[in-house]
C-alpha cells in the first residue's frame, strides 16, 4: 500500500463546503450601461460570506449600492415559493441579492430580497423599498425606470418605482395552476429561458409568457428526517408525459390585452424525418421585445425543428424569420435568438460539422464552434467560441471590421460589454479574473474576492487514445515515478453541456487534486457528447445516452496507463454527480473488468423520471422508442452489479428526484447485489449545507480507499 504523508489539507473538505464550490466571492450578472460608463454586478463581501450584494464599478472604482444586511424588511425562510424554485434551476447557492434589472441606461437597478422589492438609483442615494401587492418575484423597471413588473401569486402587476403607488394588475392567473410572467421547470431547467417577462422598448406594454400547468403530473417530495413537514407538490413533466402549456400575450398598461399566433407546428414537408415525429410547436425556447419589435422562438416537441417568429404587438399575428432543422435535435446555443440594433437575426448553424454563427447572411470563419451569443452593442455582436476545445475566447463581430478575437490569455473567457467597454469574466490556470476593457485595452479590474482552494491544482493534459479525449490528470503531489502503484479515480462528468478538462482553475479541479492527495491518481475526461468537439461528437449520445461516453473512459484510463505505469489497473474507482454518477454506475454495472468500484451522487437512473425536454431530445418519446430509454437506464441492469457502489442523494432534490435512487436501490437489493446508500436529508441538487457537503467528501474517500485497498 502506498504510504500517504500526514500533510493531506485535510481542511479542504470544510473549505470547499464553506466557500460553496469557492462561488463565494466571485462578481457575477454584469451589466454594463450603453454608454460604457458604469457596470453593475452581484457578489458576497468574502469567499465565505453567503449574502450577495450589488455592487458598481464606475470611474476605475468599485462602490456597494445595496447590502441586504442593512436593508431589513424580510427573512430567507420568507421567501416565495417562485423565487426558491427560480433560485434551485439557477443553481443559486448564496442568499440576499442574487440577481436584479436595470432600465435602459442603467440609471435605476430593482431587486427582490426575500420578496421585497427595492430600487436603488446608481448616481447615488440609498435604497429604497417599492411596495407591492405581496411577496414579489423577478421585478424588472421599464426602460425610463418609472415603473417595475413583478410576479405575485401568479399575477402580473406594474407599480411606480418612486413611491409604489398606483399598482395595477396587468393579468391574474384563471385557476391555481396558471400564473403569469414566470418561467415553467422544462423552460428553466433544461431550455435555458429563465425569464416570463418583457418589457416594450417604449414601456407602454410587456411581452408576457402565460403558464398553465394543469396538465402536467404531480409529484410530492418529502424529506423522511423531518416528518412533522409535510410533502412539497411540484409539477413536473417526466419523458413522455404532458408539458406545460405556454402562450405569450401582449399586456398593455392601459389594460389591452394581445394574445400571440404562433403556428401551430413546423411545416412536415421540410421537418426531418424520425422513428418519432411530433412537429407540434411545443416550446417556447426564447423571446423578447427589442428595437424591431417583440419576438418568439418556437421548438417542435421532437426538437428537429425551430422558427423565429417576428410578432405584431397590434395584432399579434407573427411571420417567420428563420427556420432551423437538424436530424438529431436543434441546438439551443445560449443567448440564441438575438438581433443587432438594425434588427438583423443573430443565428447559430452547422456547416461542416460545426456550430457557427451567422449575423444576416455573414457567417463566422470556418473550424469556429460557437459556444454562447453574449449579445450586441449596435450591429456589433459579441461571442464566445472555440478553435481548441480546451480554450473558450470572447469574440465580436463588426460589419465594418469582420471578425476579431477578443480575449487573449489561454482559459475560459466570457464577457459582457455595452458602449465601448466590455468586462472580461476569464478563468485561466492562474485562477479567476475580471478586467474591464474600454477601446479594447485594461482600463481596471472588478475584484474577486473567492478563498484560494488549500490544495493546488497540478493536472497533466493529456489528449489520450484515438480520439484524442481531452483529459486531466492529477497525481499526488508527493508522488515520485516508480515509488510505488498508485489506484485510479475517474472523477468525470462527460455528460451534455458540460467540460472539465479545460485551460481554466475551477473548483473541479481543486476537488481532483484533493482526491490525489488522498492516494488516487486522478483522471478526468471529456468523451463524445460534451460540448467543443463538433456536432457529431455531441451527437454521438443520440439514441443512447451511456456506451459511447463510457468507452471513452474505458479508452482513456487504459491510455493514461500506457503512458503512466505508476497507474495501477487492477484498482480502479470512479466517482460522479449528476450524469457523472449516471456514469459511474453504468461503469460497475457494464465494464466491472474496468472498474472496481463507484461513488454516485444525484444520478439519473430511470431515464424516464427525468423531463420531457431534456431526456426526449437524446432518447425519444419513450412510448415509441422505448428500447432506448431501457438501453440507457439502469434498472433493468441491477443484476450485473458485482462491485462496491455508494449511491447518495439529497431528499429535496426536485432536479434529480430521489426516487432514482431509492428504485435502482430495491432494484439492486431484489437482485441479490449489495451496495451501500447515504441519504442526505433536506440537501438539493446542489448541496449547500457545510456539514453534508464537507462529510460526503470524507465518506467518498473512506468508501473507495475500502474498497480499492488505496
Amino acid at each position: 500500500m502506498t504510504m500517504i504523508p500526514a500533510l493531506n489539507a485535510p481542511g479542504f473538505p470544510h473549505q470547499f463546503a464553506r466557500t460553496r464550490r469557492f462561488s463565494l466571492g466571485v462578481p457575477g450578472g454584469f451589466t454594463v450601461s450603453p454608454d460604457g460608463e458604469r457596470v453593475l454586478f452581484v457578489r458576497t463581501a468574502s469567499g465565505s460570506c453567503a449574502v450577495g450584494r450589488l455592487w458598481l464599478y464606475e470611474d476605475g472604482r468599485e462602490r456597494l449600492l445595496a447590502d441586504p444586511a442593512v436593508l431589513g424588511g424580510g427573512r430567507e425562510e420568507d421567501l416565495p415559493e417562485a423565487e426558491r424554485v427560480r433560485r434551485e434551476r439557477a443553481r443559486v447557492t448564496a442568499t440576499g441579492v442574487t440577481g436584479y434589472a436595470t432600465d435602459r441606461h442603467a440609471r435605476v437597478a430593482v431587486f427582490a430580497v426575500a420578496g421585497a422589492v427595492w430600487a436603488v438609483r446608481t448616481g447615488g442615494g440609498a435604497p429604497w423599498r417599492v411596495p407591492t401587492a405581496g411577496p414579489a418575484v423577478d421585478p424588472r423597471p421599464s426602460p425610463d425606470g418609472s415603473l417595475v413588473a413583478y410576479v405575485t401569486g401568479g399575477a402580473l402587476r406594474v407599480v411606480r418605482t418612486a413611491d409604489g403607488a398606483e399598482d395595477r394588475l396587468l393579468a391574474a392567473p384563471e385557476g391555481p395552476e396558471v400564473a403569469y410572467g414566470l418561467s415553467d421547470h422544462v423552460s428553466a431547467e433544461s431550455i435555458g429561458r429563465p425569464r416570463g417577462h418583457w418589457w416594450s422598448p417604449e414601456g407602454d406594454a410587456l411581452l408576457v409568457a402565460r403558464t398553465d400547468h394543469a396538465r402536467v403530473g404531480r409529484w410530492h417530495l418529502a424529506d423522511p428526517a423531518d416528518p412533522a413537514r409535510a410533502p412539497r407538490a411540484v409539477r413536473y413533466p417526466a419523458a413522455g408525459t404532458a408539458n406545460a402549456e405556454v402562450s405569450l400575450h401582449v399586456l398593455r398598461l392601459d389594460g389591452g390585452r394581445t394574445p400571440v399566433r404562433t403556428p401551430a407546428g413546423a411545416d412536415p414537408a421540410a421537418h426531418p424525418s424520425g422513428e418519432w415525429t411530433d412537429t407540434r410547436h411545443e416550446y417556447v425556447t426564447a423571446a423578447g421585445w427589442d428595437g424591431a419589435g417583440p419576438f418568439v422562438e418556437v421548438q417542435t416537441r421532437d426538437q428537429r425543428s425551430a422558427e423565429l417568429l417576428a410578432i405584431d404587438p397590434e395584432t399579434g399575428a407573427t411571420r417567420p424569420l428563420v427556420r432551423r432543422a437538424d436530424p438529431a435535435w436543434v441546438e439551443l446555443t445560449p443567448g440564441v435568438p438575438a438581433r443587432t440594433a438594425a434588427g438583423t437575426p443573430v443565428v447559430t448553424a452547422v456547416r461542416d460539422d460545426v456550430r457557427g454563427l451567422r449575423v444576416g447572411q455573414v457567417a463566422s470563419p470556418p473550424g469556429l464552434e460557437v459556444r454562447a451569443v453574449l449579445g450586441t452593442v449596435g450591429e456589433r455582436v459579441y461571442f464566445t467560441a472555440s478553435e481548441d476545445p480546451t480554450e473558450v475566447h470572447v469574440w465580436a463581430y463588426d460589419p465594418a471590421d469582420g471578425f476579431s478575437r477578443v480575449s487573449r490569455e489561454p482559459g475560459v473567457h466570457t464577457a459582457a460589454a455595452g458602449g465601448g467597454t466590455v468586462v472580461l469574466d476569464s478563468r485561466t490556470d492562474s485562477g479567476r479574473t475580471v478586467t474591464v476593457l474600454r477601446g479594447g485595452r485594461p482600463a481596471g479590474r472588478i475584484a474577486v474576492l473567492a478563498e484560494t482552494p488549500v490544495v493546488t491544482p497540478r493536472p497533466v493534459r493529456l489528449s489520450l487514445g484515438v480520439r484524442e479525449l481531452r483529459a486531466h490528470l492529477h497525481l499526488p503531489s508527493w508522488h515520485r515515478p516508480g515509488s510505488g502503484r498508485l489506484p485510479v479515480l475517474l472523477s468525470p462528468y462527460a455528460g451534455y453541456g458540460v467540460q472539465l478538462a479545460v485551460r481554466g482553475a475551477g473548483w473541479h479541479g481543486a476537488v481532483a487534486q484533493w482526491f490525489a492527495e488522498q492516494g488516487f491518481a486522478v483522471l478526468v475526461v471529456d468523451g463524445r457528447g460534451t460540448p467543443g468537439r463538433g456536432r457529431a461528437w455531441e451527437t454521438a449520445v443520440h439514441g443512447d445516452r451511456l456506451s459511447a461516453p463510457l468507452e471513452d473512459q474505458v479508452d482513456a484510463v487504459r491510455a493514461a496507463a500506457g503512458r503512466y505505469p505508476d497507474l495501477d489497473l487492477d484498482r480502479v474507482g470512479v466517482r460522479g454527480w449528476s450524469y457523472g454518477g449516471y456514469l459511474a454506475i453504468g461503469a460497475v454495472l457494464h465494464r466491472p473488468d474496468v472498474f472496481h468500484a463507484a461513488v454516485a451522487g444525484a444520478a439519473p437512473t430511470d431515464r424516464r423520471l427525468y423531463d420531457t425536454h431534456w431526456e426526449e431530445r437524446f432518447l425519444g418519446h419513450p412510448d415509441v422508442r422505448p428500447e432506448n430509454y431501457a438501453r440507457s437506464s439502469h434498472l433493468g441492469h441491477a443484476h450485473l452489479l458485482t462491485r462496491p457502489l455508494l449511491l447518495t442523494h439529497g431528499f429535496a432534490d426536485d432536479n434529480v428526484v430521489v426516487a432514482h435512487t431509492l428504485r435502482l436501490s430495491a432494484a439492486l437489493l431484489a437482485a441479490g447485489r449489495p451496495h451501500s446508500v447515504l441519504p442526505l436529508p433536506g440537501a438539493t441538487h446542489a448541496v449547500t449545507r457545510e456539514e453534508v457537503a464537507s462529510g460526503l467528501l470524507a465518506a467518498e474517500v473512506e468508501f473507495l480507499k475500502r474498497s480499492l485497498g488505496g
